[in-house]
């Protein structure tokens, strides 16, 4: 099975790969359930970290706590913190708690890998990332359902996660040569990024960074997905990959990981907080930089009949229980059309069921990150409730879908608020959760202002009848990607990703723009920028 084309270029001329002898059967990776023995839906997490000892027993120390992948060494910490999985609640495994000088040496011993990596040429680098990937491939199932206790996926959403991260990093294999002509790494790239998707997102970019040339540093995301990370991140060391992962505190990683002079480059996910400060210190250095941070994804609904098609997008919209950068959570509603849309959100959400993701009974999403989170959300909820704000839908727990005595702090079923005051936090913030704001206007220009909220999103979109309407709306949306009649996703390969106002800042990423991000050339870099 060919992973690299031949391409036209100076860097990649007669560029073939193929996958390494662990193929077999047609060019199909063997998945390795041999660490675990049987169907895994029926494990506990305590037999999948077994078979994850098993796989890599390189990433745990003598007690079973696991270490820190660094310039290939596995590094000991000062002290460990417990990995909680959402689910139940049960502690999966113990991460490492690097301090500020232990990490602050590792960004001197990553930034070390550098130089003899990028003097490889493409060729060697993409032989290894391509056998990086079998190793991925070995053990996806382990890495899937490990992935579904770090942070509360349910088995599709894991396996959807764990498959994008190989499909992506398989396209860009096939398509470096050409992207990457004429480009030379920065040096050390840093990643920081939340929890959500750390195989689609963070280890995809891992991967890419890396083929480019550059060697790359990660911090461990704060509240889950330690776990199934560091053990891809040991079968990417195996490989031979310049790799590094640590687990800390962000208060005592960011100086380190973002302000140290051997960083290179700088990708974070994460909230408008953080993002804005690690933004103001990178603006005053020459560092590359490409910061995606929340923003209120908004669905503006005027002159519109479709609404089974809508009931659909309201549906699938519930995705890992809206725990995603791009989830819409504020509908902003032609005033006449509130009660059909209140009537068929209802009716649609209704269907959903919230429960445990792994008992092997159907749910469509399982927790939240933590029961903090589901603290969070529940005081906003009563505090807007107290303000005058009505609850139009308040979901329930799947009582079929938990075992006996389970613990519940996790679990929120969904939310639709109407008539948010605007000094709420609901009315202004993104939830990062099952929790939805109705607004009802009276006007197209009160339609735009209200969609526009949050200075600056990542998508938004417009379900309307009318095509020139939805033209005419789309272009005043200050999204960077705008649906008409459909959601938005983040997508990935050939297609950019950003974001307008305080949702971006920097490079633009996905495709040619991910490589260019994180490379230096003739070709101008595309993004959002201070003024």
């Amino acid at each position: 099975m060919t992973i690299l084309r031949s391409c036209r270029g100076s860097s990649c001329a007669g560029l073939q790969l193929v996958w390494s002898a662990a193929t077999a059967r047609g060019g199909t990776p063997v998945l390795n359930t041999e660490a675990v023995g049987e169907p895994l839906i029926h494990l506990d997490s305590r037999r999948l970290l077994a078979g994850a000892r098993h796989a890599v027993p390189e990433a745990f120390d003598a007690q079973g706590r696991l270490l820190s992948p660094i310039a290939g060494r596995w590094i000991q910490p000062h002290a460990w913190f417990n990995a909680s999985s959402p689910i139940d609640g049960s502690v999966i495994a113990e991460l490492p708690l690097l301090g500020a000088a232990q990490v602050a040496s590792g960004v001197e011993q990553a930034a070390e890998e550098f130089a003899p990596w990028a003097a490889r040429p493409l060729e060697d680098r993409a032989r290894t990332v391509a056998e990086a990937v079998v190793l991925l491939h070995a053990h996806r199932d382990l890495l899937v359902r490990i992935l579904a206790w770090d942070i509360g996926k349910t088995l599709p959403t894991a396996s959807n996660d764990v498959d994008r991260c190989l499909a992506g990093i398989a396209w860009y294999l096939e398509r470096m040569g050409t992207m990457i002509d004429s480009r030379k790494p920065l040096g050390l790239v840093s990643n920081i990024a939340s929890w959500n998707y750390p195989f689609s997102v963070l280890l995809l970019n891992v991967l890419v960074q890396t083929l480019a040339g550059n060697s790359v540093i990660a911090k461990i995301p704060t509240q889950g997905g330690g776990v199934s990370l560091t053990l891809a991140f040991a079968l990417l060391r195996r490989a031979g990959l310049p790799v590094s992962l640590v687990g800390g505190r962000g208060r005592d990683l960011s100086e380190a990981l973002v302000g140290h002079p051997r960083i290179g480059g700088v990708a974070f996910i994460g909230g408008r907080a953080n993002g804005a400060e690690v933004h103001r210190r990178l603006r005053e250095t020459d560092k590359r930089y490409a910061l995606e941070m929340e923003g209120v994804n908004a669905y503006a609904i005027t002159h519109f009949t479709d609404w089974d098609a809508l009931a659909r997008q309201i549906r699938a919209g519930f995705d890992f229980g809206k725990q995603r950068c791009t989830a819409y959570t504020r509908w902003v509603v032609e005033k006449s059309l509130v009660p059909r849309f209140v009537r068929t959100y209802v009716d649609t959400v209704s269907a959903l069921r919230v429960g445990n993701p792994v008992l092997g009974a159907h749910v469509d999403f399982g927790p939240l990150i933590s029961p903090s989170k589901v603290e969070e959300l529940r005081s906003l909820i009563a505090e807007a409730r107290e303000q005058g704000t009505a609850v139009l839908h308040e979901g329930e727990l799947a009582e079929d879908a938990f075992t006996p005595r389970q613990a519940r702090g996790a679990y929120l079923p969904p939310v639709l608020l109407f008539g948010v005051p605007r000094d709420s936090e609901l009315y202004l913030r993104e939830p990062f959760g099952p929790v939805d704001v109705l607004v009802s206007v009276d006007s197209e220009e009160e339609l735009v202002r209200e969609a526009n909220v949050s200075n600056g999103a990542l998508v938004a979109s417009v379900a309307t009848d009318d095509p020139e309407l939805a033209q005419r709306i789309a272009s005043r949306l200050h999204a960077f990607k705008v649906g008409i009649n459909a959601l938005r996703s983040r997508g990935d390969r050939e297609e950019s990703f950003g974001g307008k106002g305080g949702s971006w800042a920097g490079a633009f990423v996905g495709g040619t723009h991910l490589v260019r991000a994180f490379t230096d050339g003739p070709h101008p870099l595309e993004g959002n920028w201070p003024d």
